[in-house]
C-alpha cells in the first residue's frame, strides 16, 4: 500500500504561511487583511469563523492557522455582489458555474428576492422582505409546515434569538448542522456519561500522557490543534492515531509559529503509532485493544484496570468483559484491519499511561454504527478512570466555529422539559412541546411537499445534505425558501422557487447596534464561552446583524402580539445574554464573566465524576461488530476535506498535503485494488451507491492511487454526496451515513460516464 501524504514533508510550516498571507492579501488587500488577521482569535477580537479549537491563555501575535486565514480572507473580501451583477447573472447561468467561482464572486450587499418562475434575482427594501416573510408564516396552516435551519457560524445571542422566535412562532422544526456531523457524538456520550459534551480542557492536554486520535484530520480541520499536539509529544506524550488514510497533519508538523523551525523547516514527528483502520471498522479496533487490556489484567490482577472507579462510578464491566472475550481475535482482525500485533501496541501504550483523552471528529460518527463507535471510545476510557480527572477525558472536536454553542442556547428538535419551562417562564408563552423536525426528517418531509417555507440561517443547505438531486427537488417544493447569508452559494440557486437572500454581517465585521457597538459570544469544543468582536468596515451600509435579522423576522411575523421586547433586546446585547442567563443553567453572571479574560467555562458534571444518567453511573456498553460483507465489486466510501475548503466552502482547487492540484472530481484508491480493477492514476470512472432500489451515480472521477486500506475509497465532500441516500443514518442519532457508503466502481465511458 503506497504511503504517500502528498508533496509537503510536513503540515504547516514556511508552506502554511506563504498559502495564508497569499489568500488574505489577495482577498482583502493588504491593510484591511492585516487588520483582520492582527484581531484573530486575540482577547478583545473576533472568534475565528473556523473551526472551534479553543485559544490558550497564553497567545501568540498570531494566533491563527493558514485554515482560519483563508476562512478570514473569504469574509473579508473586498469583492462585492449587487444588484448589477444578479442582472446580468440570471440563475441559469449561474448554476452553470462551479461552486468555488460562486463564492468567489464576493459578499453580498444588499436584499435580493428571486420572485417565483423567474430567472433572475432583484432588489427588495428590507422592510418589503421582512413582511413577505411574515406575510408567508402567517398563511401556513400551522407553523409545523415551516423549517428554520442553523449553521455552526451563528453566535450565541442570534441562536438564542432565533430558536425564541421559532418556539414563539410555535414550532420546534430547528434542525441544524449538528444533526449532520457530531450528533453521533452527543448522543453516545449522553447515553454513557450524562452530556452529551466533552469534559476536557485545553490544560488537560498539557497533563495527557497518551492522546488517541480516532477520524480526525487535524492538519486540515483544526490545525491550530497540531501546535497543542506538538508541545504534549515533546513533553513525552505518546500520541496514536486511528485513521484509514494516512493524514500528513498525524505524520509531521512544523510549527510557524517558532521562527527556527519556520526557517530551519524542522518538524515534529506526532504520532507514535498510526493504525490505518479499514473504513467502519473502529468498533473492532477499539474491541480489540480493550480485549488486550483485559488480558493484560488477567496477567496481573489489579494492576491494569481502576477497579475502585469501576465499582464506585460504572456500571456494565462485568457484561462488557464477557462479551469481549467471546469475540474473536480472527474477527477482529478482519473487521478493522489491523494486526492482532498493533492492537497490543494501542493497549501497551493505553495501559502504560497514567491519563488518556480520546479525541474524534466525524470519522467516526457519520457511519450506520456512529453512535456505537462512540460508545466504544468511552468503553475502553472508562476502563482505566479517564474520565474525571486531570489530563484524561473525552474530547469530540467540533469543526465549526459555534455549534456547540447553538446547541447550548436551544437550537434543537428535541428541547428538554426543562429548557421549555424556562422559557414559559422568562418569556410568557407556552411553546411547543412536540418534538421537531432534524435534517434527515426535513428532507422526507420536503420530499413529499409538506414544508413550505423553508429559512437557513447560514450555511449551504442543498450542497451539505445527502443525495444532493433529492435534497434540491425537496427544497423547489417549497413555497418560499429564505437564506441568510455573506455570499452566494449553490442553494440560492434551487429550481424556480421563490427565494430571499437577506445579507448578514460576518464575523470581522463592526456590529453597531441603537445601543452602540456590540460583541457577541460562542462556545468552544470545550465549552469555554468568550466574546467576539469584529473590527472591519461592513462590506455594506445595507448589512444586518443575524441578531437584528431575526428580530426583525418575529416582529414582521408575531407583529405587536409577541410577548418579547425584540426591538430591545437588539438594541444591546447585553440584554439577550441576561435573558440567556436567566433561562440556561451554567450562565449565572454572564455579562459579567464573558468580559473577563478568556471568559468562562460552562458546568459538566462527568469532569467531577457525577453522571447525569437514570442511575448517576457512566455506562460501559455492549457494541456488537459491524459485520458488514462487501460483494466481490463492492466498496466502502467515506467522504472527506481538501485541505482547501471549510465544509461546503471550496477555497481553491488544490489539496496540498494529498498531492492534488487544480481538481476535486477524484476518488482515491488502493494500489492493489487500482490493479484488480485494471485502472491506472489518472483513469475516470463512475461511482455508484445502491440504497433500496435507487442507484446513485457520480461521473468522471479521476482515479488517485494512494495509501488507503483495500477495499476502502474516498472521495471529496460534498461533490460525493450525491451518493449518499438520504435514508441511510446512523442508528440513535440519525447522522447521514457520509463515511460509510458502499460502492462500486466502473471505467467511464465516451458518452459523459453513462452506459
Amino acid at each position: 500500500m503506497s504511503e504517500k501524504v502528498g508533496t509537503s514533508k510536513a503540515a504547516a510550516g514556511m508552506d502554511a504561511v506563504v498559502h495564508a498571507l497569499r489568500r488574505t492579501f489577495a482577498e482583502a488587500g493588504v491593510a484591511r487583511g492585516t487588520r483582520a488577521l492582527y484581531r484573530l482569535n486575540q482577547e478583545g477580537g473576533f472568534d475565528c469563523p473556523g473551526c472551534a479549537w479553543p485559544e490558550a491563555g497564553d497567545r501568540s501575535f498570531a494566533e491563527f492557522c493558514e485554515n482560519g486565514a483563508k476562512a478570514v480572507a473569504h469574509e473579508a473580501t473586498t469583492r462585492r455582489l449587487d444588484a448589477g451583477f444578479f442582472s446580468a447573472w440570471p440563475v441559469s447561468r449561474l448554476r452553470e458555474q462551479s461552486a468555488h467561482w460562486l463564492e468567489a464572486q464576493g459578499r453580498l450587499t444588499q436584499p435580493m428576492i428571486r420572485r417565483a418562475g423567474r430567472d433572475a434575482y432583484e432588489p427588495i427594501s428590507w422592510d418589503e422582505a421582512l413582511g413577505h416573510i411574515g406575510s408567508k408564516l402567517r398563511s401556513l396552516a400551522s407553523p409545523d409546515e415551516a423549517v428554520f435551519y442553523t449553521s455552526g457560524r451563528t453566535s450565541n445571542e442570534a441562536a438564542f434569538l432565533y430558536q425564541l422566535f421559532v418556539r414563539e412562532l410555535g414550532t420546534n422544526n430547528l434542525p441544524d448542522c449538528s444533526n449532520m456531523c457530531h450528533e453521533s457524538s452527543g448522543t453516545g456520550l449522553g447515553e454513557t456519561i450524562g452530556v452529551g459534551k466533552g469534559t476536557v480542557s485545553l490544560d488537560d492536554f498539557a497533563e495527557a500522557d497518551a492522546i488517541f486520535i480516532l477520524g480526525q484530520n487535524p492538519g486540515t480541520n483544526h490545525p491550530r490543534m497540531l501546535i497543542t499536539l506538538q508541545r504534549a509529544k515533546e513533553r513525552g506524550c505518546r500520541i496514536v492515531s486511528i485513521n484509514p488514510l494516512r493524514e500528513l497533519g498525524l505524520v509531521r508538523f512544523s510549527n510557524p509559529q517558532r521562527p527556527l523551525e519556520l526557517i530551519s523547516g524542522r518538524s515534529t514527528e506526532l504520532s507514535d503509532l498510526y493504525l490505518q483502520v479499514r473504513i467502519g471498522g473502529d468498533v473492532a479496533l477499539l474491541k480489540g485493544i480493550i480485549k488486550h487490556v483485559l488480558e493484560m489484567e488477567e496477567a496481573r490482577p489489579g494492576q491494569v484496570l481502576d477497579h475502585a472507579f469501576l465499582q464506585k462510578h460504572t456500571s456494565g464491566f462485568e457484561a462488557l468483559r464477557e462479551h469481549v472475550a467471546q469475540s474473536s481475535w480472527e474477527d477482529l482482525e478482519e473487521e478493522s484491519g489491523v494486526g492482532r500485533e498493533q492492537m497490543a501496541e494501542a493497549a501497551q501504550i493505553y495501559a502504560g499511561a497514567r491519563s488518556v483523552i480520546a479525541c474524534w471528529a466525524m470519522g467516526l460518527t457519520q457511519h450506520k454504527h456512529g453512535v456505537a463507535n462512540v460508545r466504544e471510545v468511552t468503553n475502553l476510557l472508562l476502563l482505566r478512570g479517564n474520565i474525571g480527572r486531570p489530563g484524561a477525558g473525552v474530547c469530540p472536536v467540533r469543526g465549526h466555529s459555534n455549534v456547540q454553542g447553538d446547541r447550548t442556547m436551544g437550537i434543537s428538535e428535541r428541547p428538554t422539559t426543562t429548557f421549555l419551562d424556562n422559557l414559559q417562564r422568562e418569556f410568557g408563552f407556552e411553546p411547543p412541546r412536540d418534538h421537531g423536525l432534524d435534517t434527515v426528517a426535513t428532507l422526507q418531509k420536503m420530499a413529499g411537499g409538506k414544508v413550505r417555507v423553508f429559512l437557513a440561517m447560514g450555511g449551504n443547505f442543498a450542497a451539505a445534505t445527502p443525495d444532493s438531486e433529492r435534497a434540491e427537488q425537496g427544497m423547489a417544493s417549497c413555497d418560499l425558501v429564505v437564506h441568510v447569508s455573506t455570499k452566494l452559494n449553490r442553494s440560492h440557486l434551487i429550481g424556480s422557487v421563490e427565494s430571499i437572500i437577506l445579507p448578514t454581517l460576518g464575523r470581522t465585521e463592526r456590529d453597531q447596534q441603537a445601543g452602540g457597538d456590540q460583541f457577541v459570544t460562542v462556545e468552544d469544543s470545550m465549552s469555554m464561552v468568550h466574546r467576539s468582536q469584529g473590527n472591519l468596515s461592513p462590506a455594506s451600509e445595507h448589512l444586518r446583524s443575524e441578531p437584528a435579522i431575526v428580530a426583525g423576522l418575529a416582529r414582521a411575523t408575531l407583529g405587536r402580539a409577541s410577548k418579547v421586547p425584540w426591538e430591545d433586546l437588539v438594541a444591546d446585547y447585553d440584554r439577550i445574554r441576561d435573558r440567556i442567563e436567566r433561562v440556561i443553567p451554567g450562565f449565572e453572571r454572564f455579562n459579567e464573566r464573558v468580559r473577563e479574560q478568556c471568559g468562562f467555562r460552562l458546568p459538566n458534571g462527568a469532569r467531577d465524576r457525577r453522571f447525569a444518567t437514570s442511575d448517576g453511573l457512566a455506562h460501559l456498553t455492549i457494541n456488537p461488530l459491524v459485520g458488514r460483507r462487501l460483494a466481490r465489486d463492492e466498496f466502502l466510501l467515506m467522504t472527506i476535506r481538501s485541505h482547501d475548503q471549510f465544509n461546503t466552502t471550496i477555497y481553491g482547487l488544490d489539496d496540498r498535503y494529498r498531492g492534488i492540484k487544480g481538481r476535486r472530481n477524484v476518488i482515491f484508491l488502493n494500489d492493489d485494488d487500482a490493479a484488480d480493477l485494471g485502472l491506472s492514476a489518472e483513469d475516470e470512472v463512475d461511482v455508484s451507491s445502491r440504497h433500496g432500489d435507487v442507484v446513485r451515480t457520480i461521473h468522471r472521477f479521476r482515479v488517485v492511487p494512494y495509501g488507503i486500506p483495500r477495499r476502502c475509497v474516498a472521495a471529496y465532500f460534498p461533490e460525493a454526496n450525491p451518493l449518499v441516500a438520504i435514508d441511510s443514518f446512523a442508528e440513535g442519532s440519525r447522522t447521514p451515513t457520509y463515511k460509510s457508503v458502499v460502492v462500486t466502481i466502473r471505467r467511464s465511458t465516451e458518452d459523459g460516464g453513462r452506459q
